[in-house]
C-alpha cells in the first residue's frame, strides 16, 4: 500500500527552532524553565488549551516576583522561533505534488501567533491541507490519542501515511498508533526525499 499522507511536525523540521534561545532569556530574567516544568503541569496545560495566554504569563510573572514585563515574558518565549528558509517552503511545494500534507504541533497560542505574524498564516494554508495545533485540538503528542484524532479527522489511514518528527518520544507514540514515521535529525532538506522513498518503496512491496 503506497503512501499518500505526510504529517510533519512543525518546530525543528518545518520551521528552523533554538529551544536553548528561550532557556537563556528566561535564565536572564531569573527563571530556570526546566524547574518549573519538573515542578508544574503549566507548560504541558498551556499547550493543550486548559489555560488561556493571560493566565500563562500571569504564573510566569509571579514566579519572576514581578521582575520581568508582560513583554519581556513574551519575547523570552518566542526567543527560540527562528527562520523558515525559501528553499524548505519550495520543497513542501514540490512534496505537495504527491502527496496530501498535514502539519500537527505540540505548540501554544503565544508560538503560533508569532511565526504567523512572522511568516504569514497564509503560507501555512497553502502547504498543508490542515493545521493540527495541540492547543486547539485539546490533546499532545506523543499520546497515541492525538495521533488517532488526526488521522480520524483527516480520513485518512496510519498504514498511507507518514509521520515525521525531530523528537524520538513523538516518534515512538506515532508508531503506537500505527503510522509509518521518519525521524527528523535535522530540519527538512533534501536527505527527505531518500528516507521517504525507502519508506513508500516498503510499503509497495
Amino acid at each position: 500500500m503506497a503512501i499518500k499522507n505526510i504529517i510533519f511536525d512543525l518546530g525543528a523540521v518545518v520551521l528552523n527552532l533554538d529551544q536553548e534561545k528561550t532557556l537563556r532569556a528566561f535564565r536572564r530574567l531569573g527563571a530556570d524553565l526546566d524547574e518549573l516544568n519538573y515542578e508544574s503541569s503549566l507548560f504541558i496545560d498551556y499547550e493543550v488549551g486548559k489555560i488561556d495566554t493571560e493566565f500563562f504569563l500571569h504564573s510566569l510573572m509571579s514566579r519572576l516576583k514581578g521582575n520581568a514585563s508582560k513583554e519581556q515574558l513574551i519575547d523570552a518565549w518566542n526567543a527560540m522561533l527562528l527562520d523558515l528558509p525559501p528553499k524548505r517552503i519550495e520543497l513542501l511545494r514540490q512534496i505537495k505534488k504527491k502527496y496530501r500534507l498535514f502539519l500537527l504541533s505540540n505548540t501554544n497560542n503565544l508560538h503560533i501567533e508569532a511565526v504567523y505574524k512572522e511568516h504569514g498564516k497564509e503560507i501555512f494554508e497553502e502547504l498543508f491541507e490542515k493545521i493540527y495545533l495541540s492547543q486547539e485540538i485539546g490533546l499532545r503528542k506523543p499520546n497515541v490519542e492525538c495521533y488517532h484524532y488526526v488521522l480520524k479527522d483527516a480520513g485518512i489511514k496510519g498504514s498511507e501515511s507518514v509521520f515525521v518528527d525531530d523528537n524520538r518520544a513523538n516518534i515512538k507514540g506515532a508508531d503506537e498508533a500505527g503510522i509509518n514515521t521518519i525521524w527528523a535529525k535535522e530540519p527538512l532538506d533534501k536527505w527527505f526525499g531518500i528516507e521517504l522513498k525507502k519508506v513508500d518503496v516498503l510499503q509497495v512491496n
